[in-house]
């Protein structure tokens, strides 16, 4: 690579990654706990788990979903979204869902997306599951894609963290201390998934996959999933 490449590379870098005050205010308002996409009521199998093993490490858990399951997944979920892609990353997105109440967990958040972004920032933009519609709306919008990537991520973390302490005597310095340290594998992620594509969209957290279906039949519940 010559200089004059390396520089040109460098800047477009800069300006893939380089969100403007406005756009981090825009960002950080649409992955706020308080945008209501009710993902506070999902906790991802999370729930399950944690009944079945209160001693869970919680973080370990969510390091995993962030790696090899769905946080990787919807990373590229939303770079298909973001790409124009979004008609075939929705249907692959919901044939994927390892269970019904997964399957409801990114519908539901994804449809109630929509409908706020339709009518407060006046964006054409069509109902289907969560990570496609963030993509595409952060494309309309002309946000850069990759911080939206990381910040999706995590929110994600910060959300089930949120869930773990509704569900556990997790108190509120040990749940900051997972979300800061996960904070790194938020970008980890985002960085291992620039340039996949749907093909490479792949799982490998059994664990969490069955908690969520066995959630479906556990007698007393906080959470939708």
């Amino acid at each position: 690579m010559s200089i004059i490449t390396g520089i040109i590379t460098g800047i477009a870098t800069e300006m893939e990654t380089q969100l403007s005050p406005q756009q981090l205010m825009v960002l950080t308002q649409w992955l706020s706990p308080a945008f209501p996409i009710g993902a506070f009521s999902y906790s991802h199998g999370l729930e399950q788990a944690l009944a079945e093993a209160p001693d869970l490490d919680v973080e370990g858990w969510l390091a995993d979903c962030l790696r090899f399951g769905a946080g990787r997944t919807d990373a590229i979920l939303i770079r298909a979204g973001f790409a124009g892609l979004g008609d075939d990353a929705d249907a692959l997105g919901r044939a994927l869902a390892p269970s019904r109440e997964r399957a409801l967990e990114s519908a539901e958040q994804g449809t109630a997306f929509c409908k706020i972004v339709r009518q407060a920032f006046d964006i054409d933009l069509p109902d289907s599951i969560y990570p496609v519609a963030l993509g595409e709306a952060a494309e309309q919008h002309g946000l850069p894609l990759e911080p939206v990537v990381t910040l999706y991520l995590h929110a994600f973390a910060s959300n089930l963290t949120a869930a773990a302490q509704r569900l556990s005597p997790l108190g509120q310095t040990r749940a900051q201390q997972i979300v800061w340290r996960l904070g790194d594998l938020c970008e980890q992620v985002t960085q291992n998934t620039r340039g996949a594509e749907l093909e490479d969209i792949g799982g490998a957290v059994w664990a969490a996959d069955v908690a969520s279906m066995r959630h479906e039949t556990l007698g007393t519940r906080i959470f939708r999933t």
